[in-house]
């Protein structure tokens, strides 16, 4: 215990993280993300200030904590379908909500990306394309299936003219929030129930989209490296998830290998000494 209040006097980032996970319960996954950030602002201040850099060779010798990397949620063709059939395309805000949905499975788009779209990122010419701003800075352009941009065409048709410049409002004729397509995701999901009963037991949220687009065009392409185009991943590690859900190639090299020819057991009975000892 000595010991440990020592360590934590000496390295107030260690005392951090152990508040970060004692006494605001963030789990593995977040006091990582906050350690390294403590490490990159020292690695600004290496060159910038040397008398630091004995403190920053010690808090560069922090380890990340393993964490477990779960197989990503993702929805099948049906379910997809069942969500994308569900709002009514008789109202302004149906038609809206079938076009977010549309957008963001098959685009296979961040929330924050569909929510921040401005309406002169779509470009209604033939063959269609969105025009997208993701992480980082990177942008994407992406070229649309026809029902996509019939969606998307549908909506700006009944789009409030005096409105943000945002492509998707909402009902105050505002940009659409992170919150609000959550809210109508939750909502229509839980109406596609009816038509396709498995979406009861899954978890909907804008990313499992995300990734049912992702696996759906991995198993269509089988090229991972079109994947992580598609979804602007900076590197192929962050697509590699989808491999490791997806079963498929998985089979393909166990179709591949030859079984091993094991030969059946035969049934022998103990020898004379263990059966006289048994006697005994």
């Amino acid at each position: 215990m000595t010991r440990r209040f020592h360590a934590r006097a000496a390295f107030p980032q260690l005392a951090f993280l152990e508040h970060i996970e004692e006494a605001r319960g963030n789990k593995a996954r977040s006091r990582n993300a906050r350690l390294a950030a403590v490490k990159s602002f020292f690695r600004y201040l290496e060159h910038r200030a040397p008398a630091v850099l004995e403190q920053a060779l010690r808090v560069h010798a922090i380890p990340m904590k393993k964490i477990d990397e779960a197989l990503v949620s993702s929805l099948s063709r049906t379910e997809v379908q069942a969500l994308l059939n569900t709002p009514d395309g008789r109202t302004s805000s149906g038609i809206r909500d079938r076009a977010m949905l549309y957008l963001a499975f098959a685009g296979g788009l961040r929330v924050s990306e569909l929510v921040g779209l401005a309406l002169d990122q779509f470009d209604g010419r033939s063959p269609a394309s969105i025009h997208i701003i993701g992480k980082g800075r990177r942008e994407r352009v992406l070229p649309l299936w026809q029902e996509t941009a019939a969606a998307i065409r549908a909506w700006i048709a009944v789009r409030p003219k005096n409105g943000d410049t945002a492509l998707f409002l909402n009902n105050a004729g505002r940009m659409m929030t992170r919150s609000g397509f959550e809210y109508i995701l939750e909502k229509h999901a839980a109406a596609a129930v009816s038509v396709a009963p498995t979406l009861a037991t899954k978890s909907i949220s804008p990313h499992v989209l995300r990734h049912s687009c992702a696996m759906h065009m991995l198993q269509a392409t089988r090229d991972i490296r079109k994947v992580a185009l598609w979804l602007g991943h900076a590197t192929l590690q962050s697509t590699e998830i989808y491999l490791r859900a997806d079963p498929t190639e998985k089979l393909e090299m166990l179709n591949a290998l030859a079984p091993l020819g094991i030969k059946p057991g035969k049934f022998r009975p103990p020898d004379k000494l263990i059966a006289m000892l048994a006697t005994r």
